[in-house]
Parts: C-alpha cells; structure tokens; sequence
C-alpha cells in the first residue's frame, strides 16, 4: 500500500467522523441507487429496495450501506477497509450483515454473489482495476456508480470513461450531474447465467 493511499483512508476516515450525522450521505445513496437501477421504494419507514433473496457484496459500502435499507436480503456482505468508530461493526451485525474491514484488492474470489455493488467508491481506492476484476470474478451481475474525473486528497484516481469501460467491459453511461461527472451501469460478472 503506498503512503498516498494511508493518506487518503486518513482523510476519508476524518471526514465521516464519528458517523452520527451520515444524512447528507444517504442522500446521496438514493440517487445512486437509481442510477444503478434498483427498484427504489418508500414507505412509512422510508426507502427500501426489496431484493426477493439475493446475496449481494457491496465493495467500499462505508458505515451506511444501501444494504442497511434493502429487505428480504440473502447473503449481504460489506467491505470497507476504513477504520469507523467500533459501533458500526455492531449495526452490521446487529442487521445480520457481514462487515469485513478489507480492501476491494483483497476479496476472497473463491466466493459468488448475485449482486455487486460498488457505488462512490473507486476513485478513493489504490487499484481500481483491481478491485473490478475482482467484483467480476465473484459476481453474477454488478451494479455501479461513481464519479468521473474527481481528484485530490482523499479521491488518489482520476477515472476516466474509457478506463471505466474497459475494466468492466462494456460501456457505462456518463453524464453530468449535480456533483460533476456521473457514470452508472450494470455489467455481467464471470457468474452470469445465460
């Protein structure tokens, strides 16, 4: 691990804080959630997606994951290397969701999933590339969002659409939104049932 990327777990640790107030964040979840084209849904608890039992790994998912809103979850599986305050590791569990404090390089490839889920995440990684080809080894489909073109303490990559496309293998859909340059789609994993 380089000392640039430290830094940046440093920064991003600092900037959720003591996670209480993580509002502005899931927020911001429910437009990505659309963008990834999960079928969002409200009620007098709030938004959910029902995901009908499929296990689903959400890589980078933070001390807020959608998972903590999706209902009718198989096998839900977070990981997330930056260090929160102890408390969220009980809020996973207490919801009956796997945390496991690792990087996105480092996923177990021998295990599936149905979904993945990477959303807000890849600019704030070490290998990017890496962390796709390992979403694809593990997944039947994969579901993402993230930021183009976003940089500086904090953000070590600069996505760019052709990389983006060439490491999931397809082409993602770009446009622009209200915090810069969005790109969004839904890729085939090595898992795919035809």
């Amino acid at each position: 691990m380089t000392s640039e990327w430290d830094d940046s777990q440093h920064w991003e640790a600092s900037w959720w804080g003591t996670c209480i107030n993580t509002y502005g964040e899931e927020e911001k979840q429910l437009h990505y959630v659309k963008k990834m084209s999960l079928d969002l849904k409200h009620d007098s608890q709030g938004p959910f997606v029902d995901l009908q039992g499929k296990s689903v790994l959400d890589i980078g998912g933070g001390p807020v994951s959608f998972l903590l809103k999706c209902r009718n979850r198989g096998k839900a599986v977070v990981i997330d290397p930056c260090d929160y305050p102890k408390w969220i590791d009980e809020r996973y569990k207490i919801a009956n969701i796997e945390y496991r404090r690792i990087r996105g390089e480092d996923i177990d490839t021998s295990e599936v999933y149905d979904e993945v889920w990477i959303y807000n995440v890849l600019q704030h990684v070490e290998d990017p590339a890496k962390i796709v080809a390992n979403a694809r080894k593990v997944s039947k489909l994969i579901r993402v969002f993230d930021w183009l073109e976003i940089s500086g303490i904090g953000h070590p990559q600069h996505l760019l659409e052709p990389k983006m496309n060439e490491w999931f293998g397809g082409f993602g859909k770009v446009e622009r939104g209200n915090g810069g340059k969005e790109y969004s789609g839904i890729f085939l994993g090595d898992h795919y049932e035809k």
